[in-house]
C-alpha cells in the first residue's frame, strides 16, 4: 500500500489572524489539517452536513493571509454548549490561534443562551487542557477508549455559569491579552 507523504509546511509567518464563520469553500482546507493532525479525521461530508445543519451549529475558520489555519466548531443543545471539534495546523500551533477560536465559540453560545460549555480531550493532550482550564474548564470525568482507533480515554471537561457576569468578565480579559499579543506582534 502506498502512503501519501505528507508535505513539511513551512513556518507560519508573523501575521494577523482573523476567526470567521466557516463556509463551505473552506471545508477542503479543514479536512486538510484535519488529516495532518488527528489519527481519525472528519470527512468533508461530515462538515458539510455541519454546515447545513438548520441551527444549534456554530463552526468557524481562524484565517492568515486569507489561508485557513485553524477551525472550531460547537453544537448548542438546550442551555448547553458542546464544542465538537477544534484544530490549528502544527505550523500555527502555540500562536493563540485555539485561543482566539474557543472565545468566539464561547461569546456565541453566551449569546445563544448556553449556561454551561463541554468538550472531551484526548488524556495525552496537556496543552489542550491547559486551554481549557484557562476558559473554566475543569474535568468532569473519562470516557474510556473514546479514541479507539488509538485506544485512549478521554477527560470530559465542563465550564459552568458561562452564563454569568463573571464569565464575561473571565472572556473579556481573555480576548483584551488576545489583542494585546496581536498589538505587541504588530510593532
Amino acid at each position: 500500500m502506498l502512503r501519501r507523504r505528507r508535505a513539511v509546511a513551512p513556518p507560519a509567518p508573523p501575521g494577523e489572524v482573523s476567526i470567521a464563520a466557516m463556509r463551505r469553500r473552506h471545508v477542503r482546507a479543514v479536512v486538510a489539517i484535519e488529516e495532518r493532525i488527528f489519527p481519525r479525521p472528519w470527512s468533508a461530508a461530515l462538515y458539510l452536513s455541519e454546515l447545513a445543519a438548520p441551527k444549534g451549529r456554530a463552526y468557524y475558520v481562524a484565517l492568515a493571509g486569507g489561508a485557513v489555519v485553524g477551525y472550531a466548531g460547537a453544537m448548542l443543545v438546550g442551555d448547553e454548549a458542546h464544542v465538537t471539534t477544534i484544530g490549528v495546523a502544527p505550523e500555527w500551533q502555540r500562536r493563540r490561534v485555539g485561543t482566539r477560536l474557543l472565545a468566539r465559540l464561547l461569546r456565541d453560545a453566551r449569546r445563544a443562551g448556553a449556561r454551561s460549555a463541554t468538550l472531551e480531550v484526548r488524556m495525552s493532550n496537556t496543552g489542550a487542557q491547559e486551554l481549557y482550564r484557562r476558559f473554566g474548564f475543569a474535568p468532569a470525568g473519562i470516557r474510556k477508549n473514546y479514541y479507539a482507533e488509538v485506544g485512549e480515554d478521554a477527560l470530559v471537561m465542563w465550564a459552568h455559569d458561562v452564563d454569568s457576569d463573571a464569565y464575561g468578565e473571565r472572556l473579556e480579559a481573555i480576548e483584551r491579552a488576545l489583542a494585546a499579543a496581536q498589538e505587541e506582534a504588530q510593532r
